[in-house]
C-alpha cells in the first residue's frame, strides 16, 4: 500500500508529468526531423555533390558487411537540426519568463542573507536600513502582447465609429 501511495505522489509531481510530455513530444518530433533530413534536405545536398544519395554511401568490408556512412551522416544532420530546434524553444521560453527582482541582500555586519525590506537582522540582531525592491521588469514578449492589444483596441474603436456613421 505504501508503494502505491509513493507512486501516486511521484506521478502527481509536476516534473514527472513535464518529463513525460517532453518524451512524447520528442518522439513525435524525431519522425518529423528524420523526414525533414531524409526527404527534404538530403536530396538537394546530394544534387549539389553530383546526384549522390547519401543513404547509399557505404564502405564495403566484404562478405555482406558494410559501414553505412551515409546513414550515419543523415543521423548527424538530424541530430544538429533537432538540437537547433530545442535551442530555439529554450531561448524563446527564457525570453518569455519575467525577470524577478532581487529581494534579498547581505547583512552588512554578519553577511547573512536577509530580506531587502528588513530593518533588523534576524541572525545578529543589528539594526539595518530597509531597501526598496525594484519593480518586476516586463519581458519583450509581454511588451509585444501589450502593444498588440492596445493596437487592436484602437482598431476596434475606429470600427465602432465607422459602424455608427453608416447607420
Amino acid at each position: 500500500m505504501g508503494m502505491l501511495k509513493d507512486f501516486k505522489t511521484f506521478i502527481n509531481r509536476g516534473n514527472a508529468i513535464d518529463m513525460a510530455v517532453g518524451i512524447i513530444v520528442g518522439s513525435v518530433m524525431t519522425s518529423v526531423v528524420n523526414s525533414l533530413v531524409k526527404d527534404v534536405m538530403m536530396p538537394p545536398i546530394g544534387l549539389l555533390i553530383g546526384g549522390i544519395d547519401f543513404s547509399a554511401w557505404k564502405i564495403s568490408l566484404g562478405a555482406d558487411a558494410a559501414i553505412s556512412i551515409g546513414l550515419f551522416l543523415n543521423a548527424i544532420i538530424s541530430f544538429l537540426i533537432t538540437m537547433f530546434a530545442v535551442f530555439l524553444v529554450v531561448r524563446i521560453a527564457a525570453k518569455a519568463k519575467a525577470k524577478q527582482p532581487v529581494t534579498t541582500r547581505a547583512c552588512p555586519y554578519c553577511q547573512q542573507s536577509i530580506s531587502k525590506l528588513a530593518t533588523k537582522c534576524p541572525y545578529c540582531c543589528s539594526a539595518v536600513k530597509a531597501e526598496e525592491i525594484e519593480a518586476v521588469e516586463e519581458t519583450d514578449l509581454a511588451k509585444g502582447i501589450k502593444s498588440l492589444t492596445e493596437k487592436v483596441g484602437k482598431v476596434a474603436k475606429v470600427a465602432k465609429k465607422v459602424t455608427k456613421i453608416k447607420k
